[in-house]
């Protein structure tokens, strides 16, 4: 059931002919006129390279510098969210578990 099945090829039977392979002819090829030469178009200029003043460089790293910083500020708040929710989940079983052992102090 889990095996899986490879399809068999079927041997031939009887004789077996290659196909016929007819002959062709060779036709020798007289060259006609050139073609007129196709007009060129102007190459476009490269691009510009990108040159790096200080106030550029200054404005990429103020704004790196900004990212950096949301971002650590989003990852620590969210760390903080974490925490938080943990602590109140511990006082809260803390609670549940006094009042279910003073209930049974009770009986």
């Amino acid at each position: 059931m889990f095996r899986p099945k490879i399809p068999t090829m079927p041997s031939p039977t009887g004789i077996v002919t290659p196909p016929a392979v007819e002959p062709t002819a060779i036709v020798q090829h007289t060259p006609g006129p050139a073609p007129a030469p196709v007009p060129v178009a102007p190459v476009a200029p490269a691009r510009p390279t990108v040159q790096l003043t200080p106030g550029t460089a200054l404005a990429l790293v103020g704004g790196g510098t900004a990212v950096v910083l949301v971002v650590g500020a989003v990852l620590v708040s969210m760390l903080l969210a974490v925490a938080v929710t943990a602590a109140s989940v511990a006082v809260c079983a803390l609670v549940v578990r006094s009042l279910i052992a003073s209930e049974h102090k009770r009986r």
